[in-house]
């Protein structure tokens, strides 16, 4: 802790100013490291570990689990192509250390931080106490001195969504939270069930699965990846039935028990109203997520958030409240990294870069890729074909199988294999402009990202979101309708393009940094 920082006493507090002050680092380090690099005084609070939810529970850890899984399938599908091998299996000790040892990476990234000069840093629970005034709940229950700056940044994420589930409690349970925490198994699971089918949940089935655990799926709605378009799923349940993964399909939870060493999931399929029983070592819930920032005390400030409580912002990622900004998964705009890094470098470019303002950058959520990084990988950026209908779109649509390609069938897809893949395109008929992709199968994290940069580029105008936040800078823009034009031939379009993390198309998108500013 900075050693400046003095406890305030009650009806004497001190206020401290700073330059720019991030309350949750993770995707808002671009935003910090910016700042700093203008040799601005700034502060950045932190309750957890340094690196946000992708390094510490998330995305990272997730997929070296889901890699090592990866490889398990495809070995098992090897014979197919005339390479014998034995049974392979996962070296569950090995797989996990490595897990850890990318988790330990937030000790490098806040000792970094502590290098900094003009840097406060701050560990513990940040609040708001009155419009652009905060605190900090330091270790031990201590309250900092209230602390302000020119300009402050939230960037405190979102953590699962827990239906209420009767007995939960007293049986027990996992999440992400506490899978990469206390909960963490030292051995695969037995048996364990899944609540959710979701990406987190799909990916998790995947991962435990190729483990050996007998993985269940229970799923509320009537399919799987509700927000892709209904042949991927379908196709998925496929791939996962051939696994050997259980999935029940709207299916509800009644109630949870815990008897010896099994945990009793007593559930019922949608409307039936017959009841019965299954049975795992582990029920894991992957149901969503829900917003962190109900420990932010934003009832102490006009920040205005929707219905469910997620942070509202417009183009430039303002709040409501002038001088404070709201990037990844707490604005309730889509809760990917790769879009928290996108948000990021928006702000960081209009408050940091040094441009004018009608050579400032927006953000738009039209081209947000996603990617499900279960067994195959599924990977979609734009509409789905139902999404298109329903707005009236006049569509054609191409669709091809792997297995009907040469490399397809080289690498041993058959239409009869469980395992085939394919590339779905749709397609404004008249215009021929790309309104959605959509990719199942091996590789689908690389294979999405041409049609990422091709719907990305050309010349945008700047749209408003949540209009009614704006400040006198962007309502300005907004008047003027600047525009901003992304050349498909420069290097610097790159930078300006949703990349999925992660995947190996990010050794492409991060070139971007030896170009920038030439």
């Amino acid at each position: 802790m900075d050693a400046n920082i003095k406890t305030a006493k009650e009806g004497q507090l001190l206020m401290k100013r700073f330059d720019c002050l991030i309350i949750g680092t993770g995707a808002a380090n671009t935003v910090l490291d910016a700042a700093l690099a203008k040799g601005l005084r700034c502060a950045v609070i932190e309750k957890g570990n340094f690196g946000g939810t992708c390094l510490n529970r998330g995305c990272i850890p997730t997929k070296v689990l889901a890699t090592a899984a990866d490889y398990i399938r495809e070995i098992e599908d090897l014979p197919k192509i005339g390479v014998d091998v034995g049974r392979a299996s996962m070296n569950w000790d090995v797989v996990s250390r490595r897990v850890w040892e990318k988790i330990e990476d937030h000790v490098s990234v806040f000792r970094y931080y502590q290098s900094q000069p003009n840097l406060t840093i701050y560990r513990g629970r940040g609040f708001f106490t009155g419009e652009k005034i905060v605190r900090v709940e330091l270790d031990g229950g201590v309250l900092s001195e209230e602390l302000t700056a020119d300009k402050i940044i939230i960037n405190v994420g979102a953590r699962t969504s827990l239906p209420p589930v009767a007995g939960r409690e007293e049986a027990g349970y996992l999440c992400s939270e506490t899978l990469f925490g206390d909960k963490y198994p030292a051995k695969p699971y037995k048996k364990l069930i899944i609540i959710g089918g979701g990406p987190i949940g799909c990916e998790f089935s995947h991962i435990f699965s190729a483990a050996g655990t007998e993985v269940t799926i229970v799923q509320h709605n009537d399919r799987l990846l509700p927000r892709s378009d209904r042949e991927v799923s379908a196709q998925l349940l496929k791939n996962m039935n051939a696994l050997g993964i259980k999935v029940f399909l709207k299916h509800n939870i009644l109630s949870v028990r815990k008897e010896k060493e099994e945990k009793i999931l007593t559930i019922e399929s949608d409307g039936s109203g017959a009841a019965f029983e299954i049975s795992a070592e582990e029920i894991m819930f992957a149901t969503g997520i829900r917003p962190a920032g109900d420990e932010l005390g934003l009832e102490h400030t006009t920040i205005a958030t929707d219905a469910k409580g997620w942070i509202k912002t417009n183009e430039l990622l303002e709040t409501s409240v002038s001088g404070v900004w709201a990037i990844g998964d707490i604005n309730g705009q889509p809760a990917f990294r790769h879009k928290a890094n996108y948000e990021a470098d928006i702000v960081a470019h209009n408050l940091f870069g040094g441009f004018d303002s009608k050579n400032w950058r927006w953000a738009s959520y039209e081209v947000v890729p996603a990617v499900t990084f279960a067994y195959p990988q599924v990977a979609q950026v734009g509409l789905t074909e139902e999404e298109a209908r329903e707005i009236g779109c006049d569509l054609a649509i191409g669709k091809q199988h792997y297995h009907k390609t040469a490399k397809g069938y080289a690498l041993g897809f058959t239409a009869e294999g469980g395992m085939d893949g394919f590339v779905k395109l749709i397609v404004e008929k008249e215009s021929n402009r790309i309104l959605g992709v959509h990719v199942i199968g091996a590789q689908a994290s690389l294979l999405i990202q041409p049609f990422i940069n091709l719907m990305n580029v050309g010349t945008k105008k700047i749209k408003a979101i949540n209009p009614e936040i704006g400040s006198e800078t962007a309502k300005a823009l907004r008047e003027a309708g600047i525009e901003r034009t992304l050349d498909p031939h420069s290097v610097l379009s790159v930078g300006e393009t949703m990349t999925p993390h992660p995947s190996l198309a990010e050794v492409i998108m991060w070139t971007q940094y030896y170009f920038e500013g030439k």
